[in-house]
């Protein structure tokens, strides 16, 4: 008997976009609100007041985070559980980790995680 493969649902699959969108969006709001943005840039680094707000503080983590490789990182070791083990959760913190990496310049480790992350879905689903 042939197991299943591994196939979102409809509403998993909206999950799945609704995530990606996500994260794809506030990659770019960071990279182009914070990290590209020169006067941004700067009173984050040197302003004490306007170091204490949210867009400061992922301002800081996503240098911290580029500079450590994390988003690649960690989204080429979910794709290799997701590879693994298939589930709808595994997919989405792979795929959210793999858009920040893309937009975030960890292009490489994430497009290598997207892709292993495409072949998870010809991998049999779990019992």
């Amino acid at each position: 008997m042939r197991r299943s493969l591994f196939l979102p649902s409809a509403r998993q699959t909206n999950w799945l976009l609704t995530v990606a969108f996500l994260s794809v969006g506030q990659a770019l709001y960071i990279r182009y609100m914070a990290i590209e943005n020169f006067n941004v840039a700067l009173a984050c680094q040197y302003d004490p007041q306007a170091q204490q707000t949210w867009l400061c503080t992922a301002f800081r983590i996503s240098i911290l985070f580029f500079n450590h490789n994390v988003f690649g990182w960690v989204a080429l070791a979910v794709a290799l559980l997701n590879l693994w083990r298939p589930s709808i959760i595994l997919t989405s913190l792979a795929l959210a980790a793999a858009g920040f990496g893309i937009v975030l310049h960890n292009a490489d480790l994430s497009a290598l995680a997207a892709g292993i992350l495409i072949l998870s879905l010809a991998r049999p689903a779990s019992a």
